[in-house]
């Protein structure tokens, strides 16, 4: 087997990554790495899962509906409880919340060393799967406030405060793509060693792709400002390409660059996709890849979130393509 800088390069781990960044913040305790082991636990069995799906006959409806009132598929409840499993061993991990939940669990109080809090969106696009399409699984990690005793109060923090993101990505390969605010990596899954290995780091996002990713189905819904952007776009000779799992769509951009947006419509006229646990992630991402991400005319990061479920439009991506789609949104 060759020997060299990129067989060495090839065995830098997520976990070796997560240490190395924790030893630049002396009295780091490891509570944030082991969260984040506890992640990438959990990615590696919803992968397995995912692979298997048709053959355990975990595809298709699950017969019930979540809190959006979405009918759930079996493989949202099955990714719900591996993740639900996974970081509620954690002893650091105060309060759990997700897409499929009505309200945060509260695993322990900050008095017993609950000192942080992780949303996720278990397993984003499983409606794709019956016909073998990308999803993923969204996070953030939030410092827990002890003094707030409502655990949708303590969750509900702006995207600035987040101190990591990422999403894990089911494709043909696994991806785990995290940002501990000091830029973005991209890990594989090497599933010979069981390890996610780096193959990316401090990913930047082109500034600009005349590439725009959006469920054009619902065009004639969109505001007047997003319908002249699309006929802007095709008069200017710009590809769409759009899969119809965030995660996928996301991953896209950020690799190739371009611009996703999610535009009110007539049936969600506040948006469709969910601030906490969705636009924030992908939105601290795509900042410190050096991209930009809005909800209407605010950046995604500063909007003050007032409930779990809270829906917002989205727009994000490279920063040429986004300020174009603003300035159509905005009549300008």
């Amino acid at each position: 087997m060759p020997h060299g800088p990129s067989s060495v390069h090839n065995l830098y781990s997520l976990q070796s990554h997560i240490l190395a960044e924790e030893a630049l913040h002396p009295g780091a305790s490891g509570d944030f790495s082991w969260i984040v082991s506890a992640i990438s636990l959990a990615g590696k069995a919803i992968a397995h899962r995912v692979r298997r799906a048709r053959l355990e006959n975990a595809l298709g409806d699950e017969g019930s509906t979540n809190v959006q009132g979405e009918a759930q598929q079996r493989m949202d409840v099955i990714a719900n409880d591996i993740l639900m499993r996974c970081l509620g061993s954690r002893a650091s991990i105060a309060v759990l919340a997700s897409e499929e939940d009505e309200e945060p669990t509260i695993m322990r109080r900050g008095k017993d060393g609950g000192k942080y809090c992780v949303l996720f969106d278990p397993l984003d696009g499983s409606s794709t799967l019956d016909s073998n399409g990308a999803v993923g699984t969204i996070f953030t990690i939030l410092r827990n406030d002890p003094l707030i005793e409502s655990a949708e109060r303590t969750v509900c923090q702006q995207g600035s405060k987040q101190i990591a993101s990422g999403y894990i990505l089911y494709g043909p390969s696994t991806a785990f793509v995290i940002t501990t605010g000091t830029g973005v990596a991209l890990f594989e899954l090497d599933p010979f060693i069981g390890s996610f290995i780096l193959v990316k780091n401090n990913i930047r996002i082109p500034s600009s792709k005349r590439i725009y990713s959006v469920n054009e189905a619902y065009s004639e819904s969109f505001p007047h400002g997003y319908q002249e952007y699309l006929r802007w776009a095709h008069a200017n000779n710009y590809s769409s390409r759009y899969i119809g799992s965030l995660c996928a769509d996301v991953h896209r951009i950020l690799l190739n660059g371009g611009v996703f947006l999610y535009p009110p419509t007539i049936s969600h006229p506040d948006g469709k996709l969910r601030l906490l646990y969705e636009a924030n992630p992908m939105a601290m991402i795509m900042e410190q890849a050096g991209g930009l991400s809005y909800c209407g005319n605010t950046a995604t990061l500063d909007v003050q979130p007032m409930k779990l479920h809270q829906r917002v439009p989205l727009v994000l991506g490279s920063r040429d393509e986004v300020r174009i789609v603003l300035g159509h949104a905005a009549g300008l």
